[in-house]
């Protein structure tokens, strides 16, 4: 195809792609669908190689948020069974980032749900970073709290933060039927506050959510003009007890179409699987590893992931290897590592973010590991493929990862 061959040239030139050549991506046929992988493939490998990089959410805080986010869990007025808990203490999270690490994980997420962090919100996160880094002295650590007042930002990065994470998780025009608590523009200005403090940003968004073609594409637009060293890609999960709860829109062919458009319009930056992959790509996963050069490992904010060792396992079958500590995540021009583009640079939470792909999809991400994907009527809630997180932080029994 002309287009894709187009494609591939603008991503190795890092020359930006028009609104016609995004939306033509999304509306390529299925009998297209390998031609697409294989072309963004090639952009993906010629930035990242083979590796992928992993990431690890600890929840720090769950449920009882008091924004309406209508894709979260975690929101005001769900119903969703999940578990609910105070700030962990320093010692605890750590203890819980450590199971990421011991699996291979390069970067540790720290969400808390909320509208934002207070100051004493934010002496308990850096008091969490500091013991993270006493006993992981490289890890990176991007924190994912919800929208920061002003120096905030600036307070995580001298408590050790690395980077931030808050979602644009959809188009600012059709933003408003998502959550009416807070605006669009409340999130462009934390990332923007993030940015400047220093700290890598880290910003996506949250597909399958009834949106068009052309609000996918002036989201991952958006998310372009304010360059996050990060891109997330969150995959809407619907859980019982949310307004989202029956919205089951995604098949893994156009999730793979979504990763390929946000592979060529941000060509050298770190596209991130997040929530969802497995509940909406299933036995597509490897194939998306084309696309994105990062994952989440184990488990999600709220909801079951695919087993940590089955992530190692496909990673390595489809012939892709795990990013180590001492290996830089993001091309030499914008940086390389991890922290400010001035200085490091970044590569890398439904606060959907799912998490750490985004703060917002606290409850969005995750699936039922080895779930068979059954038929189920539409409209109803696919139990067999959305497990509640019952392990791990908050509980007494050991984490996935």
């Amino acid at each position: 195809m002309d287009l894709l061959n187009t494609l591939v040239d603008k991503g190795l030139r890092r020359e930006p792609l028009s609104r016609a050549e995004a939306l033509a991506v999304l509306r390529t046929s299925d009998d297209e669908l390998l031609d697409v992988v294989a072309a963004a493939g090639k952009v993906r490998r010629h930035w990242f190689g083979r590796r992928v990089k992993l990431n690890y959410l600890v929840n720090l805080k769950s449920g009882l948020c008091p924004e309406d986010c209508s894709y979260c869990s975690q929101r005001l007025g769900s119903t969703a069974g999940i578990l609910k808990y105070t700030w962990l203490k320093p010692d605890q999270a750590s203890e819980a980032a450590a199971a990421g690490l011991a699996g291979g994980a390069k970067r540790v997420c720290l969400v808390a749900s909320g509208r934002g962090p207070t100051d004493r919100d934010v002496d308990r996160v850096a008091g969490t970073i500091k013991a993270i880094k006493d006993r992981h002295e490289d890890v990176e650590v991007c924190a994912c709290l919800g929208l920061l007042s002003d120096g905030q930002a600036e307070r995580l990065r001298e408590a050790g933060a690395d980077a931030y994470n808050h979602n644009l998780n959809t188009s600012e025009a059709t933003y408003g039927e998502i959550t009416t608590t807070h605006t669009y523009a409340d999130r462009v200005d934390t990332v923007q506050k993030a940015h400047a403090a220093g700290l890598s940003a880290c910003s996506g968004l949250i597909a399958g959510m009834g949106e068009s073609d052309e609000d996918l594409v002036d989201v991952v637009f958006s998310l372009r003009e304010l360059d996050p060293d990060s891109v997330p890609v969150n995959f809407l999960i619907p859980i019982e007890g949310t307004p989202l709860g029956k919205e089951w829109n995604l098949t893994p062919q156009r999730c793979l179409r979504i990763l390929a458009m946000v592979r060529f319009v941000c060509p050298d930056v770190e596209v991130r699987i997040a929530g969802g992959r497995e509940v909406h790509l299933r036995t597509m996963q490897p194939l998306a590893l084309h696309l994105a050069n990062s994952i989440f490992l184990g488990d999600y904010l709220t909801t079951e992931g695919q087993v940590g060792k089955a992530d190692l396992e496909m990673i390595a079958d489809a012939g892709f290897e795990v990013e180590g500590a001492g290996q830089t995540t993001l091309p030499e021009h914008r940086g390389g590592g991890c922290g400010s583009r001035e200085s490091a640079g970044c590569g890398s939470h439904e606060g959907a973010g799912a998490g750490c792909g985004s703060h917002a999809g606290g409850g969005v991400c995750g699936s039922a590991a080895d779930a068979p994907v059954a038929e189920v009527p539409a409209n109803e809630a696919r139990t067999d493929l959305v497990a509640v997180r019952r392990r791990g932080t908050g509980t007494d029994l050991a984490p996935n990862a």
